[in-house]
């Protein structure tokens, strides 16, 4: 079954945004990969910025239900902890893994209202995992949902600079301890 005009353009434009960067692909490159005429383009995506938000929006929707399918496993939250950033080390140790998307884009596109807006609600969903996942191990921190989450963009970034997938593991690891920590802090008061 062939792809809907829109995703089919979205699927086209994100691996060119992620690939090579938004400021660095035109409009004219997305058309020729996306193989559509440029006025259905900007039917569906009125602008360039129209169309980074909504490669951010669909890139948002598919790791956060990723993430969500780790909080409703029925596993302990340690694991789902452990999980959670194992699987982000498996896309980290791709020759394409570049970071995070969102950093990327805001970092080029900063000046997007659009894609700030998109990013910012990315980053605060994230932390809410971790809160969730807190939440069933019976620690209801916000503090240390901040933390896993600075832990997880840290790995992010720590990454994307360096080339190296075992800074996640490393990541992992400092959140397995804050996780115990926090959950032996709460069993103990």
């Amino acid at each position: 079954m062939r792809e809907a005009i829109p995703d089919q353009i979205l699927t086209a434009a994100g691996a060119l945004f992620y690939r090579e960067g938004i400021r660095a692909v035109g409009i004219d490159r997305i058309i020729e990969e996306a193989n559509v005429a440029k006025a259905t383009l900007y039917r569906h995506f009125p602008s360039k910025d129209h169309l980074v938000a909504a490669y951010l929006q669909a890139r948002h929707d598919r790791v956060i239900r990723s993430l969500q399918e780790v909080v409703e496993a029925a596993m302990v939250p340690r694991d789902q902890i452990k999980l959670i950033f194992e699987r982000l080390h498996e896309k980290a140790d791709s020759p394409e893994f570049r970071g995070c998307a969102f950093a990327l884009a805001v970092a080029e596109h900063g000046d997007s209202e659009r894609v700030v807006s998109v990013a910012r609600t990315h980053k605060s969903m994230v932390r809410d995992i971790f809160a969730a996942i807190m939440s069933k191990a019976g620690s209801g921190s916000q503090q240390t949902a901040a933390h896993l989450s600075l832990l997880y963009e840290g790995a992010l970034a720590t990454v994307a600079v360096g080339r190296d997938p075992s800074a996640v593991l490393v990541a992992r690891d400092c959140a397995l301890s804050v996780f115990d920590t926090a959950v032996l802090t709460d069993q103990s008061s």
